[in-house]
């Protein structure tokens, strides 16, 4: 699997991951982390542009994508229930996984790109996401406590260092 920066040609196939991932999601008992029009194209577009959204390609097909920043995240300034194993800078942040529905590990492949990076990596999910949370915690990531996302809502926030 290659892992690359995507560009704005690839936004058609993103959304497109991305909107099975939110029916997969949606048939798997988890209807509430990602609403409808979520990530906006705005949004990704914009992270397209910032140089953080990556796309995962098996022989020349992009089989799914992320968003991956080093750096301050702001919905992790504040955990409430935990503690951050680590609170140094820096880390990284893996947001928005998805993958096609034929490809399987597409979130392994993900943690240990991100991994190969930075060896602190943060990370949030919904409570209902039970496959994300398994995901986690096979790769190694350890739950800290809730964070609040820009809406307001919670999350289940973990980290590995």
């Amino acid at each position: 699997m290659t892992i690359r920066h995507s560009n704005p040609e690839d936004l058609p196939r993103i959304l497109e991951i991305l909107h099975d991932g939110r029916l997969r999601q949606i048939e798997s008992g988890n209807p509430n982390q990602w609403p409808e029009g979520y990530p906006s194209e705005e949004k990704m577009k914009e992270e397209i542009a910032e140089g953080v959204s990556y796309v995962m390609e098996r022989d020349g097909e992009i089989v799914g994508a992320f968003s991956f920043i080093i750096g301050i995240d702001p919905t992790y300034l504040e955990i409430e229930g935990g503690r951050w194993i680590e609170d140094t800078l820096p880390y990284g942040t893996i947001h928005r996984i998805a993958g096609v529905r034929t490809e399987k590990g597409i979130a392994s492949e993900c943690f240990g790109w991100c991994w190969e990076q930075i060896k602190n990596l943060r990370a949030d999910t919904h409570e209902d996401n039970a496959a994300m949370k398994h995901c986690l915690e096979k790769a190694g990531f350890r739950y800290c406590g809730i964070i609040h996302i820009a809406s307001g809502a919670e999350r289940v926030a973990y980290q590995k260092i």
